[in-house]
């Protein structure tokens, strides 16, 4: 699965919130709506969201240095996970102290329909904006699930971006109800549950935002599918003979470093082994584009090592299995 930075669901979706926040406190302005305010804050978090996402992608393609040889394609991780902090704390978090306050002391709702025309736009205006990150993701995911899409997506700004848009679907809805029940009951209490609804709901994506993110940050093996190809590209048949054991890391998105034990024959010559090394990582690049930094070590293959089972620690040792994601 291709890793992309979704620059265009990003711009989406950052257009869209910022005018359904503006329109957010408008309505709230007019209404006291407590749900009205939480959804302005939530629509103004995900704007900054959506803004730490766009410095995140721009700050990774730093050239590399002495001190970051291996460059900085992971602070696209490190700013999702600031995402997933910003959307729990200014989004979750405080929606439901808010409508905490709202039910301890509630007030009948004025001037209903502000809140309710800006409800209907922000839908809206958030499934346009979700109906691009569904396009985009589309590209990449191939037969994937949306669950497995998500977590197994190396490049976070779309998941985060499908999930922040799917949350704001389901919180507008939540709003839509609250309001509407405190209305036709004339009891502010609903307008007040609607937003500890949203609250819940925005803790739950940051919680699994996090979850996902933090992964990545503390480094993911390349794909099944990834590795099956980079084995193959490995073997020639001749000099490389197979893989004793491989290891595998996303430095970034779109960046891989592979470590690998090879086999070669007890009889090549150094000239040899080097020049198959070196065909063996133009092969693996073919096959892997995103494969950016390769380590290949030749050993002699003992069937008598390999036998006593994959251990890592052996040399040369048997092959192991390659964790791939999670």
């Amino acid at each position: 699965m291709s890793a992309s930075g979704g620059t265009k669901a990003i711009v989406a979706a950052l257009g869209a919130n910022l005018a359904i926040a503006a329109s957010k406190f408008v309505a709230f302005a007019f209404s006291g709506s407590s749900s009205m305010l939480a959804e302005g804050v939530h629509s103004l978090a995900d704007s900054g969201n959506q803004f730490l996402l766009l410095i995140g992608g721009k700050r990774a393609q730093r050239e590399t240095t002495p001190q970051h040889p291996f460059g900085y394609g992971r602070e696209r991780f490190i700013y999702a996970f600031l995402v997933s902090i910003v959307l729990f704390s200014v989004g979750g978090m405080f929606a439901i102290y808010e409508g905490y306050e709202k039910i301890s002391h509630p007030h009948q709702l004025e001037h209903w329909y502000w809140p309710v025309g800006v409800l209907v736009f922000a839908v809206v205006a958030e499934g346009f904006s979700f109906r691009t990150a569904i396009k985009e993701s589309n590209e990449l995911r191939g037969r994937l699930s949306w669950a497995q899409f998500i977590r197994r997506a190396k490049a976070p700004e779309l998941p985060v971006v499908l999930l922040e848009d799917f949350g704001a679907l389901i919180g507008l809805v939540l709003a839509l109800l609250g309001v509407g029940l405190a209305v036709l009951t004339g009891d502010g209490v609903w307008d007040g549950i609607g937003t500890v609804c949203i609250g819940v709901l925005l803790v739950c994506i940051a919680l699994v935002l996090a979850a996902e993110t933090k992964s990545l940050l503390l480094g993911e093996a390349a794909g099944v599918e990834e590795v099956k190809s980079i084995e193959a590209a490995i073997v020639d048949g001749d000099t490389v003979t197979g893989v004793i054991h491989m290891r595998t890391l996303h430095l970034g998105p779109e960046e891989l470093l592979i470590a690998a034990k090879i086999a070669v024959q007890h009889d090549d010559t150094a000239a040899e082994v080097a020049n198959a090394i070196n065909a063996a990582e133009a092969r693996i690049r073919a096959a892997v584009p995103i494969a950016r930094v390769i380590y290949l070590e030749p050993d002699i293959y003992s069937e008598a090592e390999a036998a006593k089972g994959p251990d890592p620690e052996a040399t040369p040792g048997g092959p192991t299995p390659h964790p791939a994601g999670h």
